[in-house]
């Protein structure tokens, strides 16, 4: 699990490979992540965008960036958590994501960004 802290929000990360396909020629690399996004801090705080980059074995970065998380802006209340999972394809067997949310603080009306910790993206059969 790949964690990191952000002016209280705690994001946890896990990634699973699921395996591999060909499609157009090329082989595609699956991969599920699931991310808990908990509010350790004494203020209300709501998810609004995301950023992401996407890493793989001789390719260059790709940046993913949206509103919210799969079709959703979770409210989170202090002690409360919201989790999600996804999923990412690849060219490559090994690559890595990471990247941040830019979170709206409901005390303060002010936009901030939480970090998400990089986490790896690697096929099981690369590993040792």
């Amino acid at each position: 699990m790949f964690q990191q802290i952000t002016k209280g929000i705690r994001i946890s990360v896990i990634s699973e490979y699921n395996g591999d396909f060909l499609n157009d020629g090329l082989i595609n690399y699956a991969f599920t992540y699931t991310v808990k996004i908990e509010n350790q801090s004494n203020d209300v705080v709501q998810l609004i965008n995301r950023n992401w980059k996407i890493l793989q074995t001789n390719r260059r970065p790709y940046f993913v960036e949206g509103d919210g998380v799969i079709g959703q802006k979770p409210i989170l209340k202090s002690g409360v958590s919201h989790t999600y999972s996804s999923n990412c394809l690849l060219t490559s067997p090994i690559g890595s994501m990471s990247g941040f949310y830019t979170m709206i603080n409901f005390s303060t009306a002010k936009e901030f960004e939480v970090e998400i910790p990089v986490f790896d993206l690697a096929a099981t059969f690369t590993l040792n």
